[in-house]
């Protein structure tokens, strides 16, 4: 399935062309003439991609020519991430903010492997110029932007024996279908889920309800489908689906307009849309306005099916109908029909008992259930049911109208760039928590995402991702915290991932026996694994390593990753140890891995220090060492200048001084059970580009330094179990001058010596302060009054602080309020109670019985 991933590894290879290999690197490795050749042969290529993956379905020989051109696109790509290495190290050598001993120590002539990216770069333009003949025989043309305009036909019938567990969704909507309605535009009806969950087969239900029937003059079926809003097609299929007799030939919205209102005028009608994926809002609004001059406004209505929220945002301003997923009662009943004949379930006990696990992993979904049941018809093979059972869904041959298909058209309704960002997810295990900052940094350390606009970074570009990903229903949000969130994916959808990256990522939990060699990503995910299979000793191209679980009792198999990564791996990009692990050191040697971007080792808690070489890995986004005694940080870590996450464990008292000019792209900082600091680093202020701060079990930390009011980009500063800090930071003479924050959400949490706020900070934020956190504080005793000054404040939480006696008084002018939870404070006083100024409905108050009524 990575062909189709083509377009955004073309895209990727010519920015970083454009903004990686300079002029000084052309003239200095001679390679200009092999570059520009190389930028116009992809540019060729690029311009009919849309094409060829519109076509590769039905045509074996142009599938093929491309998988050979998608590895030579990622060798072109490892080419230029080498030339980036060369800049870094050259960055660092000529950067006078880096200290004398760390400049000579990158100034290493004539190295190698430099000398050889001429010869590489020239290789893959021979590669290029040999497969250019086979391309040119497609006869590829350039086509638009849209690659998904394709239609699938549904129909109003519906047959009851085929349905289980829609009763309850048919009276809700039918109920909303006849509910007043004072909106001047139609009230549209959005329902929202998975491929496969049922949403059809429910708008079929309430269309041919009888309540329905009588109470509209006129019902219209439209199978929408196609990613485009085709205004004339949905015309003729409105005046065909009200009258067959009536002639619609006639291409112009004009006429067809003329025709519908004939048949409208003054009827009051109810429309289905099924299957809508456009976004495009003006459309929309062009049929909306149409259908509003046909008279019979107040009691027509829509009825809107989709895969996407976006979706229904634009089509309807009322919540959307998210149709969840079949009782498992419901489900076995569904699953009864499909795999036995009448009743003979009954007679096959131990078949049923299989079954009923078979449901289980279906999760509600009916497509599902009906395709492993048809699969198991009329067989009473004990043996092919367990098959059934064990096998995963992905792997089980399918028709088109079988669950996996139909949930690939979400998939392929994505663009290139969130395809192959999709794909990663299979790496994670079923039932996964994805924390979401986590996930953004695995795409970026693989250069998946699309170069950010100006004003942004690349952390925004993932976080747009993710949201597409919600909209589109492929992920299900499980708790926001404010700087990220966390989420799951339903099994199904899992099996979907695991299914379009086949040949990209595998997850290691046995020895494979066949697996390609150009595999890039790898999940170890077995807790027997006692060794590195000896299949995976032959993988040259893997970018990616996730190490989730590993026999804890062997030592070999984590020295044995390592070194594997070491010797292949050249191009690693991530490497992640986030089980545990018995590894006490790393080998200096893993420092050869000059492409690596993330490196958690979060497993490694025997680790007590780090190689000495460690600053030449110079291309590390991110370094998330929390939980590692390290009694010092490794000399020269300022030479790690695209740092944009640091999470550590520190035994010493003091961390160094950060330097002007040091570390000046890290967005995160998070210093984590750091038991002896006494006081956060000098030089704070430099970190200019930092917006997160985390501060977790600090025990001795007692204060904040001033210097955090000039971190003007800060959103998101978190304080948790450090019991002796006090915020306490009024302000001075010298601040009247003080540059103008932008906090978002601040979490106070377990510590002993709070008892008010950092004045400072938040006053400084008070146009941007969106969330307020404050957690066992037992000493806490007053909300300042300038609270009222926190004009975008959202959402104020305060639990388990028994001193707080009174809210401040003006929270009336909090008029963004919409969430206010106060639990577990016995001394706040009964008079505290909501405001009439404020929209105080819309504020979800939570209490408990240690918390009197205000």
């Amino acid at each position: 399935m990575a062909e189709a991933f083509l377009s955004a590894i073309a895209a990727t290879v010519l920015e970083q062309i454009a903004t990686v290999v300079s002029e000084e690197i052309r003239m200095a490795y001679n390679v200009r003439n092999d570059i520009e050749k190389l930028k116009e042969t992809m540019s060729r290529i690029q311009a009919v991609l849309l094409d060829a993956e519109r076509q590769q379905h039905e045509n074996e020989s142009l599938r093929r020519c491309m998988w050979k051109l998608k590895e030579i696109f990622y060798d072109a790509e490892d080419v230029i991430d080498d030339f980036k290495c060369i800049s870094l190290r050259d960055q660092v050598a000529h950067d006078h903010n880096i200290s004398k001993k760390v400049r000579a120590l990158t100034k290493v002539p004539g190295r190698p492997s430099s000398l050889k990216l001429p010869g590489k770069l020239k290789d893959i333009n021979n590669r290029l110029n040999e497969l250019a003949t086979e391309w040119d025989s497609f006869n590829l043309q350039q086509c638009r932007e849209n690659r998904h305009d394709f239609y699938t036909e549904t129909h109003s019938s519906v047959n009851s024996w085929d349905v289980c567990g829609r009763d309850e969704d048919k009276e809700k909507i039918v109920r909303l279908l006849m509910k007043p309605s004072e909106d001047q535009n139609f009230p549209v009806v959005c329902i929202v889920g998975i491929g496969g969950l049922g949403k059809t087969t429910v708008a079929k239900l309430v269309y041919n309800d009888d309540r329905v029937i009588c109470y509209f003059d006129v019902k219209i079926w439209v199978s929408v489908s196609g990613e485009e809003f085709d205004l004339p097609r949905l015309l003729k299929l409105m005046i065909r689906s009200i009258s067959k007799e009536e002639k619609c030939d006639t291409s112009t919205v004009e006429a067809l307009q003329h025709c519908l209102r004939d048949i409208l005028i003054y009827k009051s009608f109810l429309l289905v849309l099924d299957g809508v994926w456009s976004e495009n809002q003006a459309s929309w609004i062009h049929l909306r306005d149409l259908l509003s001059s046909m008279g019979g406004l107040p009691k027509s209505r829509i009825i809107v099916t989709t895969r996407s929220m976006k979706v229904a945002s634009i089509m309807s301003s009322v919540e959307p109908y998210e149709l969840k997923g079949l009782l498992f009662e419901d489900c076995l009943i569904l699953f009864k029909k499909w795999a036995f004949r009448d009743d003979d379930e009954q007679q096959h006990p131990n078949l049923m008992r299989i079954g009923m696990e078979i449901v289980e992993k279906c999760e509600g979904v009916p497509l599902a259930v009906k395709t492993l049941g048809k699969q198991l018809f009329t067989n009473t093979r004990e043996f092919d049911w367990q098959f059934i059972r064990e096998c995963e869904i992905w792997r089980l041959e399918q028709s088109k109208d079988d669950i996996l298909p139909v949930l690939k058209l979400s998939y392929d309704h994505l663009s290139s760039h969130l395809q192959q960002c999709f794909t990663l997810l299979s790496l994670y295990k079923k039932n996964e928590i994805y924390h979401s900052h986590e996930v953004i940094q695995l795409w970026m350390a693989n250069g998946l995402l699309e170069q950010p606009k100006e004003e942004q970074e690349w952390e925004d570009v993932g976080d747009r991702y993710l949201n597409e990903l919600l909209w589109r229903c492929l992920i299900q949000k499980e708790k926001d915290y404010g700087n990220y969130f966390t989420f799951k994916m339903h099994n199904l959808i899992h099996d979907l991932a695991l299914y379009v990256s086949q040949k990209q990522c595998i997850t290691v939990k046995c020895d494979p026996k066949a697996v390609d060699k150009n595999v890039r990503h790898l999940s170890f995910c077995g807790s027997k694994l006692l060794r590195v299979p000896e299949a995976l000793k032959d993988f040259k191209n893997v970018r990616t390593v996730l190490v989730q679980e590993v026999s804890e009792e062997s030592k070999r198999i984590h020295e044995s990753i390592i070194d594997l990564c070491v010797s292949n791996f050249k191009y690693l990009r991530a490497l992640r140890l986030r089980c545990y692990s018995p590894l006490t050191t790393l080998p200096n040697s893993i420092c050869s891995l000059k492409h690596l971007r993330d490196l958690d080792l979060t497993g490694c808690r025997s680790m007590g220090k780090l190689p000495f070489s460690f600053y030449k890995l110079r291309c590390l986004q991110k370094l998330k060492i929390s939980g590692i005694p390290l009694k010092y940080l490794p000399d020269r870590m300022e030479s790690l200048i695209e740092l944009r996450h640091l999470e550590i464990t520190i035994k010493a008292k003091h961390l160094k001084e950060i330097r002007e000019g040091c570390w000046t792209r890290l967005q995160h900082l998070g210093l984590i059970e750091c038991d002896n600091l006494e006081c956060l680093p000098k030089g704070l202020q430099y970190l200019t580009s930092l917006r997160r701060l985390d501060l977790v079990s600090c025990s001795k930390l007692v204060s904040l330094p001033r210097s955090l009011i000039f971190l003007t980009r800060l959103e998101d500063l978190h304080v948790s179990s450090c019991k002796k800090i006090n915020l306490q930071m009024e302000p001075t003479e010298f601040d009247v001058k003080r540059p103008q924050l932008s906090l978002k959400t601040l979490s106070l949490w377990d510590s002993d010596e709070l008892k008010d706020f950092p004045r400072l900070l938040l006053q400084g934020s008070s146009s941007t302060l969106q969330q307020i956190q404050i957690r066992i504080c037992n000493n806490f005793e007053v909300l300042p009054t300038w609270l009222r000054n926190l004009t975008s404040l959202r959402k104020l939480e305060i639990l388990n602080c028994p001193k707080l006696s009174a809210l401040p008084e003006g929270m009336e002018r909090l008029t963004g309020l919409r969430q206010l939870t106060i639990k577990q404070c016995p001394n706040l006083s009964i008079r505290c109670r909501p405001y009439v100024g404020a929209d105080w409905r819309k504020i979800a108050h939570v209490q408990d019985r240690d918390t009197p009524e205000y």
